[in-house]
């Protein structure tokens, strides 16, 4: 899968967005972005620490964030764009909300492993076991992005 203008566009977005969310603590920044009909819907960042609750990681946000705006749950047609391979429970959050597309910059083989609970299950497998129910392209400008995540600190 070749990423669209506008899915790159979201990943420079959302890697500056990481990169200033890093900055402003001692965590890595994540962040992610919902692109519906080549335009943003949606962002969101990871706010594990700010809300001491470990499933708001930034796809989460993201995807709770574009079905408020857009009003449902179904975001079939959407792609979902993240600085960092999304973990098993954010992609199990992808297709129950219809998302089909993924773009993704730093891939779970070159970070810490921290970032996931599963590390056998590979996207592959995880797409296998969908139904091939979703298209990706990992490793998308991942050298911009693989400094905030080698040490797993979320």
């Amino acid at each position: 899968m070749t990423p669209t203008p506008a899915e790159r566009g979201a990943l420079a977005d959302a890697i500056r967005s990481a990169r200033d969310a890093a900055g402003a603590g001692p965590r890595a920044g994540i962040a992610a972005a919902i692109v519906l009909e080549d335009r943003v819907v949606a962002v969101g960042v990871n706010e594990v620490h700010l809300h001491h609750d470990p499933t708001r990681h930034a796809e989460i946000v993201a995807i709770g964030a574009a079905c408020r705006a857009l009003g449902r749950s179904d975001l079939s047609g959407a792609t979902l764009v993240s600085t960092l391979q999304p973990c098993e429970m954010c992609l199990a959050a992808m297709r129950f909300s219809g998302i089909d597309r993924l773009v993704f910059a730093a891939d779970k083989p070159r970070v810490a492993a921290r970032y996931f609970q599963f590390p056998s299950i590979t996207i592959d497998a995880f797409r296998e076991a969908s139904g091939q129910g979703f298209d990706y392209a990992g490793g998308v400008d991942a050298e911009k992005v693989l400094d905030l995540y080698a040490d797993g600190d979320e």
